[in-house]
């Protein structure tokens, strides 16, 4: 059962949340790379992407908190599904998370210093813009 939501956008803080929680007996904590490493997890994001409805026990199997993406995406339904849930919530500076993505997250190929991330096959990649597509217009129009 999920005891701890995060409810900060990814570069804000995330890491070390999700360090600090598994470290608090709050782990383990589901982050974005879980996503990555965990490609059994796919099916059921795309269902929350599509806004089917979702088991947040089945998506968060195994998990006592979450950060980052995608679960920050959806803490309004998580608090709905674990209401004992704390929400935490991380920020940063506009302008300096702005120029921490950029080095970062948004980083590509062509700036000679992409994300310090793993490989990403082909199904990872579909799912990442499905996340870009789908929920940031939506959080970035949340109020």
């Amino acid at each position: 059962m999920l005891e701890v939501i995060g409810a900060g956008f990814g570069r804000t803080g995330t890491n070390s949340l999700q360090l600090a929680l598994e470290r608090l007996g709050f782990g383990p904590c589901y982050h974005m790379l879980e996503v990555i490493r965990r490609q059994d997890s796919y099916e059921r994001w795309d269902h929350a992407l599509a806004a089917d409805p979702v088991s947040w026990d089945r998506v968060l199997t195994g998990f006592k908190s979450t950060v980052d993406w995608p679960g920050c995406a959806f803490w309004r339904q998580l608090v709905d599904a674990f209401p004992t849930a704390k929400v935490v919530l991380t920020v940063r500076d506009p302008h300096d998370w702005y120029a921490s993505a950029k080095r970062t997250i948004f980083a590509s190929d062509e700036d000679g210093d992409g994300p310090n991330l793993p490989e990403l096959d082909e199904s990872t990649m579909r799912l990442m813009g499905l996340m870009m597509e789908r929920l940031l217009p939506t959080m970035l129009s949340d109020g």
